[in-house]
């Protein structure tokens, strides 16, 4: 079963970095990412071992400093995959240490000025459990995903945590394998549970369909991914207007709010199922007064028909020609 991908907007209810509406970082105690970032103008990065120590001995120190729990990694040539955990909501302020201390170091070593990456990392929230095990899984096999190596040459390269997972000495305190180990079949971390894991990715790097159902085509766009429950307890702390800015959560805002205007009727208001009636004329109405909502979604949410109908509905409902008494209903208590 494919679990979702969604995107979503901060409200003042969860921390926020002081930035734009369109770039704040949702943070919470516990939360978990998927974090995102490429060289500048593509650049190879982590050509060198030297790099890629350094860019390790780095994300060591701001897991110390910032109390996080790395579930996966994974450095390529001109970009890196982190699958991680923050203890406090210190995601923005983590980063901005790791990678700023990770820039000044490598333009130290090499001499040079500028910017490393080409811009503000991506963080896409993950939900425990198997969507956190599937991006761990996505960041194992990216190597092979990307035709750099093949599984036996995966299991010895040095600059994933696969390597980690099959020799837990190699592992920082700050590492653990259980998201990944637990997620493809309730795996122990042992021997035997490493060796069936590596089974795991083989099996599931030449099953297109079973990365697929695990939405590995999307594991780097959106803001979030999870379940259907896990996207609405957040949109439940999250302001409408934020949530606007963003395509894939405006279908979840009008969702919410199409939820709340529908409390303001009676059962016996909504007792009329047919496609022009008055209190579904009138919400279709406010909907598209307030957001943004498309005449085909308010079409399949309300069972209104033909897109084109909404659209003259609604224009005559505004003008007052019809289902003005429901209308009312929905505008006498101000918005919602």
């Amino acid at each position: 079963m494919t679990f979702e991908i969604f995107s979503f907007r901060l409200s003042s209810k969860l921390n926020t970095a002081n930035l734009m509406p369109n770039e704040s970082r949702i943070e919470y105690p516990g939360a978990a990412y998927h974090v995102i970032n490429r060289g500048n103008y593509r650049a190879d990065v982590f050509a060198t071992d030297g790099a890629r120590e350094a860019f390790i001995r780095t994300l060591d120190e701001a897991c110390v400093r910032s109390g996080w729990t790395i579930h996966a990694w994974c450095l390529m040539s001109n970009h890196y995959h982190l699958a991680l955990s923050t203890s406090q909501a210190n995601l923005a302020a983590g980063m901005q240490w790791f990678q700023g201390t990770f820039s000044v170091r490598f333009n130290r070593f090499r001499k040079e000025r500028g910017h490393i990456f080409q811009g503000r990392y991506k963080a896409l929230n993950v939900e425990a459990g198997r969507a956190l095990g599937s991006v761990c899984h996505y960041i194992h096999l990216n190597p092979i995903r990307a035709k750099m190596m093949d599984m036996a040459q995966l299991k010895k390269w040095p600059w994933c945590s696969l390597q980690w997972i099959l020799q837990p000495r190699k592992r920082k305190p700050w590492f653990e394998a259980e998201a990944a180990l637990r997620q493809s079949g309730e795996l122990a971390d042992t021997p035997a549970g490493h060796r069936a894991y590596v089974d795991y990715l083989a099996w599931l790097s030449a099953d297109e369909e079973a990365q697929k159902n695990q939405c590995f085509e999307r594991m780097s766009k959106g803001w979030a991914m999870g379940s259907h429950d896990f996207q609405k307890r957040l949109l439940a702390e999250m302001d409408d207007a934020r949530l606007q800015w963003v395509a894939g959560a405006r279908e979840l805002a009008w969702e919410k709010m199409l939820v709340e205007l529908k409390a303001n009727f009676s059962a016996s208001d909504m007792s009329q199922k047919t496609k022009s009636a008055d209190w579904k004329v009138a919400l279709a109405a406010e909907m598209k007064r307030q957001t943004t909502a498309t005449n085909q979604w308010l079409s399949d949410a309300l069972g209104m028909g033909n897109p084109f109908a909404v659209s003259r509905l609604a224009g005559e409902c505004r003008a007052g020609k019809r289902a003005a008494a429901s209308l009312e209903k929905l505008t006498a208590k101000g918005r919602p």
